[in-house]
């Protein structure tokens, strides 16, 4: 929307011609989410669930009797900034109903008494996950990109939406596997969503660097980075009142549409192994988790059996970490591993 107005009265009135700067808009997109999300979490957490404790959960009674599902908020206060900050015909802005059906999924999972089954999660999450596959890389050929492989490599429809459903649909479950300890999905979510954002911005939105590191080059780079520095925003107000000790929790409905931006702003990269790169924490804390009880599920073979999953509970249960402890430490080595991996694959071409 304001992309609309400098159009129409930026040779009018100078100074409006700043909202034609996409690295103004991700600032202040920025700071409004944040400043909204601020605002108005204390004055509806009234109206959210309760949080009803989780089986099996290391300190699952302390969270007991919180408002449960404020992404309900701070997602709605996401998508209604990103209307305004992003021009309407962005490929980006496509995704926003499939961000607010993955908040609403969510939602119900967090309201229904012992939540929705896997299988079904699964389910709804393979459609999101195809549908902003589809949303982003449309129906034709498309570019992906990988370290120590000089070329592009162009894949067919057939190839490329499965590669990129498989990628967001993981991102999705991985982040929701994370959350449970105050602070942490949130903090790691939105380090990989900033990382993200500066990467389709500054290297993989712009002509010049990408050319200079010989990979594509994504024109529509700006537009994804608005996005995310919103996203980070709203994230930012939330863990105003999710840092230990928490007074709200995000829920499903936070954690799913969280996990699905990091998963279509991947595929925006064309590098797939993004996810790997800027998640490392979140995998092996989420994801590790499915891939044990998929193993363990369907082939009967066990593995990782001393090891608690999600590995935040492992260290707080089994290494005697405090949720102070596990936020500081993660983040320490969520920072280090993303920053160090991703400069490795800038420059291995």
């Amino acid at each position: 929307m304001l992309n609309w107005i400098v159009s129409a009265y930026g040779e009018a009135w100078g100074p409006l011609r700043l909202l034609g700067s996409f690295f103004f808009l991700a600032g202040v997109g920025y700071g409004a989410a944040a400043l909204a999300t601020w605002i108005a979490l204390p004055r509806l957490w009234h109206l959210l669930p309760q949080d009803r404790g989780r089986a099996h959960a290391v300190n699952a009674e302390h969270s007991v009797g919180k408002p449960l599902s404020a992404g309900l908020i701070f997602i709605s206060i996401f998508c209604i900034i990103c209307i305004l900050f992003l021009p309407f015909e962005a490929r980006a802005m496509r995704t926003l109903p499939l961000m607010v059906v993955a908040m609403l999924v969510g939602f119900v999972d967090d309201r229904t008494p012992g939540g929705l089954s896997e299988y079904t999660l699964g389910g709804l999450d393979l459609v999101i996950a195809f549908a902003s596959a589809a949303v982003i890389l449309g129906f034709g050929d498309s570019a992906i990109w990988l370290p120590g492989w000089k070329d592009t490599i162009m894949l067919p429809a057939w190839a490329s939406l499965p590669l990129a459903t498989g990628v967001i649909w993981l991102s999705i479950n991985a982040t929701n596997c994370s959350d449970g300890v105050d602070g942490v999905s949130g903090s790691l979510t939105a380090i990989a969503i900033a990382l993200l954002g500066v990467l389709l911005y500054a290297v993989i939105g712009s002509d010049t660097v990408a050319a200079h590191l010989a990979i594509p080059v994504n024109v529509a780079g700006a537009n994804w980075a608005i996005m995310a520095f919103v996203m980070v925003g709203a994230v930012s107000g939330y863990l105003w009142y999710n840092a230990p000790p928490s007074l709200v929790l995000m829920g499903d409905a936070g954690s799913r549409p969280l996990g699905l931006l990091i998963g279509m702003l991947v595929v925006a990269t064309g590098n797939p192994l993004f996810l790997l790169l800027v998640g490392t924490v979140i995998l092996v804390n989420g994801a590790t988790g499915l891939v044990k009880v998929a193993v363990t599920r369907f082939f009967g073979i066990r593995i990782l059996s001393s090891i608690r999953f999600p590995l935040h509970d492992h260290c707080r249960k089994n290494l005697g970490w405090s949720n102070s402890q596990v936020l500081v430490r993660f983040l320490l080595l969520h920072i280090g591993l993303s920053a160090l991996l991703v400069t490795l694959v800038l420059k291995v071409r």
